[in-house]
């Protein structure tokens, strides 16, 4: 019984020893442990850059002529001289239609012209033979004057003969079509045989010519907004923009640059923006009318503060940084940036200064507030020329 109690004694000592020891472990811990790690971030100081951004603006392409190639005279094709696709010159030959009556009209308008020129030449010989009678006084005076009328009359049908015969040349030649322009065929609908008229819905070809090409495109309100002009001054400010570019639907760049000629004068209320027209020459017929692309238009920035955008975050579409105050703590801050970018960097049009400090990268892991170890790095970005 002794024995127990000693033993329940010991016990107790044992215990009461083991939680000093984690008592006194405890204090050491809180009284002398280490403290938070403060992580270290790159951080960039705000300066003003110069940069150059591409405006992008989707356009659909157009020779600088689309003719559509309509016969005038009815009859059947009896003949086609090119092909879908071809290129083909000024005034050359593409269809011929077969139209007897055309041919039957231009040889009567032919026999019409002789008949008329006998009659005037026997008015004529009329007519000398009874002015030298009426001169002796054979004759009256009244026929002289009827041989003149007759003689007038009958120079009158012989123009009227005359006009017939250019009216059936004419025809006739419709029926030989030819191109009105350099240029390049479009899909040909009617074969051979196929009966067309001037009433025919589909034209037989269209010729475009593609010396140079037009590129349509439009520009909301907010993109003429950020070119920072007036909406009046636009017309102007496009047409002395130069370095044009149009990259091509398989994304390369057109080597020619171009010229904006033609801008719209008002907003499109249904659309909200303005159409325009750029130029480019086309000599050696790469782009083809009814092509698609985008119209490139630089856009010089100077002297603007200009930020990675790696170092922004976003929340419900309002872009944010964290500037870094004389603490080193971080402090969320939003800014306003220009939509257009080099896909790198961002302009920012409000809510930073000159001399301030951001994190460069990584701001998604802080939160705001939170102490941070800066370590100032430098940001370079390529000059605008």
């Amino acid at each position: 019984m002794h024995r127990t109690k000693t033993l329940w004694s010991l016990g107790i000592i044992f215990l009461n020893s083991l939680l000093f020891i984690g008592c006194n472990s405890d204090k050491k811990g809180n009284s002398g442990g280490n403290a938070p790690s403060v992580r270290t971030y790159k951080v960039i100081e705000i300066k003003e850059h110069n940069i150059t951004l591409e405006n992008i603006y989707p356009a659909s392409i157009e020779g600088e002529q689309n003719i559509e190639i309509r016969p005038k005279v009815d009859g059947f094709i009896s003949k086609i001289h090119v092909d879908e696709g071809a290129f083909v010159k000024k005034g050359q030959l593409l269809f011929e239609i077969e139209a007897p009556q055309y041919e039957q009209d231009l040889r009567s308008a032919r026999a019409n012209i002789e008949i008329a020129k006998a009659n005037v030449n026997t008015a004529e010989m009329e007519l000398n033979k009874i002015r030298p009678l009426v001169e002796r006084n054979i004759i009256s005076n009244f026929e002289l004057e009827n041989a003149e009328f007759n003689l007038a009359s009958k120079q009158a049908i012989l123009v009227q003969a005359n006009a017939q015969l250019t009216n059936a040349k004419a025809n006739y030649q419709y029926t030989k079509i030819h191109s009105p322009v350099d240029g390049v065929l479009g899909t040909i609908p009617y074969k051979i045989g196929s009966l067309v008229s001037g009433n025919t819905p589909m034209p037989l070809t269209t010729v475009s010519n593609i010396g140079k090409v037009y590129a349509y495109f439009s520009l909301n309100e907010k993109q003429i907004l950020e070119f920072g002009i007036h909406q009046g001054q636009l017309a102007e400010y496009l047409r002395n923009k130069e370095g044009i570019q149009l990259k091509l639907a398989n994304g390369t760049i057109y080597p020619e640059t171009g010229t904006i000629e033609t801008v719209s004068g008002q907003i499109n209320v249904s659309t909200g923006s303005i159409s325009a027209r750029a130029t480019f020459p086309n000599s050696d017929y790469t782009i083809r009318s009814g092509s698609s692309g985008s119209v490139l238009i630089p856009q010089h920035i100077e002297n603007n503060i200009i930020i990675p955008q790696s170092s922004t975050f976003e929340v419900q579409g309002q872009k944010f940084v964290y500037v870094v105050d004389a603490e080193n703590n971080v402090q969320q801050k939003a800014v306003k940036v220009l939509s257009n970018n080099d896909g790198q960097n961002y302009v920012v049009k409000d809510g930073l200064v000159v001399g301030e400090k951001v994190v460069f990268e990584g701001a998604h892991t802080l939160r705001n507030g939170e102490t941070i170890n800066p370590e100032l790095v430098p940001f370079e970005i390529k000059e605008a020329e």
